[in-house]
């Protein structure tokens, strides 16, 4: 890969106004000192403040293209994902970024399930323009993605093609990827 891995990361909390940090924050750092790897974390409580926050990112950052991916750290089911206290389905969220996320990675970690069928993975692809949606069957239960987030986002380093990247993290931590139930949309 000619170029670093960036990620945009977005979690929601419950209120923006509140700094503490999270095991998010110290993953992030840990990537960033270990292996390079740049990210911008921002949080959101509110479905205004994710799309501005991704509004931000995508108008007023210049180097936007250099992110390759967007870490979503919010809880959710299925085809959901709640801020505050509200659910807004995954088409909503689609809509609000209409052909924005064009050859993006949007990777869920399991504070949410992610579990899609193949009509919604598609349509969600479709119209943000996203090059592919991950995350976990799994939800948080003790045992949160992060470790395993980690390694995903380290292989972008090494490597380009989604499909073989998910291929060599299921070869690497295989009992993982089955416990948490890491999924792929693209």
């Amino acid at each position: 890969m000619d170029s670093d891995t960036f990620i945009f990361c977005l979690e929601a909390v419950a209120d923006v106004e509140t700094h503490t940090t999270t095991e998010v924050v110290k993953n992030l750092e840990q990537l960033a000192f270990e292996q390079g790897i740049t990210s911008i974390y921002k949080t959101c409580d509110t479905i205004e403040g994710l799309e501005e926050s991704l509004n931000t990112l995508l108008y007023e950052d210049h180097n936007f293209t250099d992110y390759e991916i967007i870490y979503l750290v919010m809880p959710g089911e299925g085809n959901n994902i709640c801020l505050n206290d509200y659910y807004y389905s995954l088409e909503e969220i689609a809509e609000l970024f209409e052909g924005k996320m064009t050859g993006k990675i949007l990777h869920f970690a399991n504070a949410k399930v992610l579990d899609l069928d193949e009509e919604e993975a598609q349509y969600f692809l479709d119209i943000t323009g996203a090059r592919a949606v991950s995350g976990y069957g799994m939800g948080f239960n003790k045992l949160t993605s992060s470790s395993l987030d980690k390694v995903f986002f380290s292989l972008f380093e090494e490597q380009d093609n989604i499909v073989e990247i998910v291929e060599e993290l299921y070869e690497k931590h295989y009992a993982l990827c089955k416990l948490l139930d890491f999924r792929l949309y693209y």
